[in-house]
């Protein structure tokens, strides 16, 4: 099979493609409360154009493909675009991240036509706190759908969790603590310093480091632990590091792009929206 490498001689197997640039939260780090100036229907790549550029890539060597947005259950028909990708040779990983608001409804239609596993953001377990946060009053609807794509076989599902310095950085503990009686694989991902389309003032960001430090202190010290059970680290894993609380049924991951750069092993192209 042909490989694709980029200028740096890095080898690419991973394309995430944004199929909207839509979405149905307002995360205070992601996106000011009024919104963003929005593509036209017109300008969007048609789930065609976007299953014709995953066939190229396919035979380039890519073989993991992530669905994104905005927030992606938020375009209509999705399903009928992960059974186009599910169908091309050589796509073995087709995965969704997504808020988990519509992931109840959309769950069973999405594993049916070929999609594999998702990931999930959940920044708080706390629904005052949620609302702050995403600027909606979701977490009932996100814990559902969460609960409905295990059940479907969308495993292992994949909690992403932004912690942010005087917003939920006294939730370290209780999210970690969630994965001892709930099968999550819970992700703490460093806050990035993006661009002005949040509304968060300075000091905000918190390294995993010290993430790390809350949950050695109360927890106890973590071992190491893929999803599954497995052990090390495997390719699918990207840049997260994973651990488990002794006698946990989840893991805890850490994706630390601030204070642990890792765009030396980056595998990933992005298709945007457009």
């Amino acid at each position: 099979m042909a490989c694709l490498k980029d200028g740096f001689d890095r080898l690419i197997s991973y394309l995430r493609i944004s199929v909207t640039d839509r979405c149905n939260f307002r995360c205070v780090y992601c996106m000011p409360a009024a919104g963003i100036n929005l593509l036209g229907h017109q300008d969007i790549l048609t789930y065609e154009e976007i299953a014709r550029v995953v066939r190229a890539a396919a035979e380039l060597g890519v073989h993991k493909v992530r669905i994104t947005g905005g927030e992606p259950l938020v375009r209509l028909g999705l399903a009928d675009l992960v059974a186009m990708l599910a169908a091309i040779p050589g796509i073995d990983d087709l995965g969704l991240t997504t808020n988990g608001a519509l992931l109840e409804r959309y769950a069973l239609p999405l594993k049916e036509a070929g999609l594999r596993r998702v990931n999930v953001s959940l920044d708080t377990l706390r629904r005052d706190r949620f609302a702050e946060i995403a600027r909606v009053d979701l977490l009932p609807a996100v814990l559902a759908g969460i609960e409905r794509a295990q059940a479907v076989g969308l495993v292992p599902v994949k909690l992403n969790t932004v912690i942010v310095r005087g917003l939920n950085d006294d939730e370290v503990v209780d999210m970690a603590r969630s994965t001892l009686e709930k099968e999550w694989h819970l992700r703490f991902i460093e806050l990035m310093p993006l661009c002005e389309a949040g509304s968060l003032a300075g000091g905000s960001y918190v390294s995993n480091t010290e993430v790390r430090a809350q949950i050695d202190a109360a927890l106890g010290p973590l071992k190491a632990g893929r999803p599954g059970g497995q052990s090390g680290q495997a390719d699918h894993d990207g840049p997260a590091r994973y651990y488990r609380l002794p006698g946990a049924r989840g893991t805890i991951g850490f994706i630390s792009p601030v204070s642990e750069r890792f765009c030396d092993g980056c595998n990933r192209l992005r298709l945007t929206a457009d």
